[in-house]
């Protein structure tokens, strides 16, 4: 038994309610709407200017027009679907569409001016410049800095909790839960802030940029001037120099920095559930949720794990975006057009990785019993503090002592030392009494530095 139609894509099914915002931009109906109030507004652009004698429209009439956009809906899709159907060409569907309601206002006259003198590529690289401006601004930013306002709460409120640090997987100088979530805090607003300052370029130039068709339909117009001033108009940035197609270098630039923020993620899944596996944090039992379908026991870290697979999927697409779309043979080539229908896909993943880490964040609580049993069983980690008091004693005339890294390290590498027998230690280093009582007084948990300052520099 075969089954009804059914979604491909995840995206589609399982997680349509998570990334559904993003559909109302990314879609095949919201890129049709998009070329549609492209078409509008380049019919009033012109209609405005009295090109060719044409009749100027009532607020009125431009009004009506409007309506094609902001009363878009399940017929348009529809009625586009079935032109589409027939003319094999979706842009041409489009025109077709504006046309009938023109028709329908009574405003036949100016009929031939839908879609004047445009190449597709004219409507389509406004189209998803305006589309995907809006994907950005409106659902997938504020998905990220919620994401990145729920780390910065718990570096802040994490910022004195010390915490044995392991760099290369071993016990290390101490440092703070705060300060070591107040890093991908300060790294992600950097990338976020280097988004917010991409330009979403536009061109509206005819079919290779030169406005030949422009200039024989009127030699005299300054349509330049209009191009710009249309682009510009739009919200967007104009392209003076281009083929038929706008570079999509603006393009490209985006989802290479929203792919950075996505690995710069995945590093953050991976050190939560490092830390969860090492006990630093405790997962938050969910009312009615299974761990594991046979050990009842298990609270599997499935949050982060989600995510970092949707981020490595929304990296894939959005690195193979950036690498197809800046390359288009002489003047033009249809590689861009199948690539750019997989945008949403590349932003979907992200959004469900946001989506899925934001979730987590909010299922684990810190276990600071856990943080002092470690901190507590490695002494060792002091050996750093101990040598760089006796080189600065040596320094100062105070001390004599040879070599004071070879000392500590014959101490401390490759077995535990205890605090009873650092503290003997110490007491019989030749070093001033001032330094051994500074050094008496430190215990693992008081090494951490200035991180809980540093921590608190995310503060806004």
């Amino acid at each position: 038994m075969s089954l009804a139609p059914q979604p491909l894509s995840p995206l589609d099914g399982r997680y349509r309610d998570q990334v559904a915002a993003l559909g109302e931009h990314l879609s095949e109906a919201g890129l049709n709407r998009a070329r549609i109030h492209v078409e509008v507004e380049w019919l009033i652009r012109l209609t405005d200017g009295g090109l060719f004698d044409a009749p100027r429209l009532t607020d009125e009439q431009k009004a009506g027009l409007r309506e094609l956009v902001t009363g878009f809906g399940q017929d348009d899709i529809d009625s586009l679907a079935r032109r589409e159907a027939v003319t094999r060409h979706d842009v041409k569907a489009v025109e077709y569409h504006v046309r009938d309601r023109l028709a329908e206002l009574g405003l036949e006259s100016i009929a031939e001016l839908t879609h004047f003198a445009c190449t597709s590529e004219d409507i389509n690289n406004l189209s998803y410049a305006l589309t995907v401006r809006a994907a950005i601004v409106d659902v997938w930013m504020p998905r990220a800095r919620s994401v990145v306002e729920a780390l910065r709460e718990r570096a802040l409120a994490f910022a004195d909790d010390a915490m044995l640090a392991h760099t290369h997987g071993q016990p290390a100088t101490p440092t703070t839960v705060g300060k070591e979530l107040a890093v991908y805090v300060h790294r992600l607003e950097r990338l976020l802030a280097s988004i917010g300052e991409v330009e979403y370029l536009g061109k509206f130039s005819g079919a290779t940029g030169t406005f030949s068709a422009h200039l024989a339909a009127d030699p005299e117009h300054d349509w330049v001037a209009t191009s710009q001033a249309f682009v510009e108009g739009l919200g967007l940035t104009w392209n003076p120099l281009t083929t038929q197609i706008e570079s999509h270098d603006w393009q490209a630039q985006l989802y290479q920095r929203v792919a950075h923020v996505g690995r710069v993620l995945h590093n953050l899944c991976t050190d939560v559930w490092t830390y969860i596996s090492m006990g630093y944090f405790r997962q938050i039992p969910q009312p009615g949720a299974t761990g594991s379908s046979t050990m009842p026991h298990k609270i599997n870290p499935i949050r982060f794990e989600n995510a970092e697979a949707n981020l490595e999927l929304s990296a894939a697409v959005l690195d193979s975006l950036a690498a197809t779309l800046v390359t288009s043979r002489l003047q033009r080539d249809l590689t861009d057009s199948s690539a750019q229908r997989n945008i949403g896909v590349g932003l979907g993943h992200s959004m469900l990785a946001l989506d899925n880490i934001l979730k987590g964040l909010g299922e684990i609580d810190l276990d600071r019993d856990a943080l002092a049993r470690d901190l507590d069983g490695n002494w060792e980690v002091l050996g750093e503090a101990i040598q760089t008091v006796i080189r600065a004693e040596v320094t100062a005339g105070r001390s004599s002592i040879e070599d004071p890294y070879a000392m500590l390290k014959e101490l401390t590498r490759g077995h535990r030392v205890g605090g009873e027998e650092l503290r003997a230690f110490v007491d019989g280093l030749d070093i001033a009494d001032a330094a051994k009582a500074r050094l008496r007084e430190l215990t693992p948990a008081g090494y951490a530095g200035l991180a809980g300052e540093l921590a608190r520099r995310v503060a806004r």
